[in-house]
């Protein structure tokens, strides 16, 4: 049998614009990996830089293995059309997902396939080394686990409840995650209303929703941390709040269509929309000091 005929068990999704700067160190970690039954779908979208030439290189060198892929039109569409386009093109019973400037340690898929062949779950996440060195020595790294109990199996819809962005728990990032394709079809995959920020979590509330997750307390991504991410060019730019509140606001709708009454989670919801609902109740709630909140409510008992 050749290697073409062999159907790999996890498609590696990376999506790219312009990562001519990281997208070797990128890809080089995947095919460092010691887990061999995987195939790397890089998915280009619509980049300018040299690193169309670099994914087509790979393409080439690492064929069947690597593919490349584009919009028609080599056009840009934005994370979730192009995570949804890579997806349809998968051959793997799983997906994991690797931005083009993140990295993975060798281990990473051998280990969380081990995980996933033993326990009836639909997605692990794991721990993420927030990377902060790559570019001065001085700046240390940062383990962050996903928040709740670690090495822990989680029934629907408890992670709603324990993590960001409807709980305080730290969220998984997206190159800490390893899910079944099937669960991925049966949730309908990425939301192409969001092009960028939040189309993870958008993703992540659904799988919540609806299928176990296992959240691991090892360790084998690192995300790269860069003034030109998603999350610092929204704070920047000073658009973050009005990008949450198109999530929240898709919340309320995708809860409403899919039936959704678990009171603990409308609460959730409703608390997170307080700060875009300036009114007096919450200014008391969330702006007054703490001893003027403890004095008005003496006073009115």
């Amino acid at each position: 049998m050749s290697q073409a005929d062999v159907v790999p068990k996890v498609s590696v999704i990376m999506c790219f614009l312009n990562m001519e700067q990281f997208i070797t160190e990128a890809v080089e970690s995947v095919l460092q990996q010691t887990y061999d039954f995987w195939e790397l779908i890089l998915l280009d979208d619509g980049s300018t830089d040299g690193s169309t030439a670099l994914a087509q290189q790979y393409a080439h060198q690492h064929a069947p293995k690597i593919v490349y892929c584009e919009h028609a039109g080599h056009l840009n569409r934005g994370l979730s059309a192009s995570r949804n386009a890579a997806l349809s093109n998968s051959r793997g019973e799983f997906i994991a997902f690797l931005d083009a400037d993140d990295v993975w340690l060798p281990t990473m898929l051998a280990h969380n396939m081990a995980i996933m062949q033993q326990r009836d779950v639909a997605m692990i996440c794991e721990a993420t080394e927030y990377w902060n060195d790559w570019v001065d020595s001085s700046k240390k790294n940062i383990i962050i686990p996903v928040g709740g109990q670690q090495d822990h199996l989680y029934a629907p819809p408890q992670l709603v409840l324990e993590l960001y962005p409807l709980g305080t728990g730290a969220s998984p990032c997206v190159c800490a995650i390893l899910v079944k394709k099937e669960a991925l079809n049966s949730c309908g995959g990425f939301d192409e209303s969001f092009p960028g920020m939040y189309e993870d979590q958008v993703l992540l509330v659904k799988i919540y929703l609806s299928e176990p997750v296992y959240v691991s307390s090892s360790c084998h991504n690192r995300y790269r941390q860069r003034p030109q991410s998603l999350l610092q060019t929204s704070l920047k730019s000073g658009t973050y709040m009005h990008d949450r509140l198109y999530f929240l606001q898709w919340c309320q709708l995708y809860f409403s269509t899919q039936h959704i009454t678990d009171t603990r989670i409308i609460k959730r919801l409703e608390h997170a929309l307080l700060p875009y609902k300036p009114n007096l109740i919450h200014f008391v709630k969330r702006m007054l000091p703490a001893r003027v909140r403890r004095f008005i409510k003496s006073w009115r008992q």
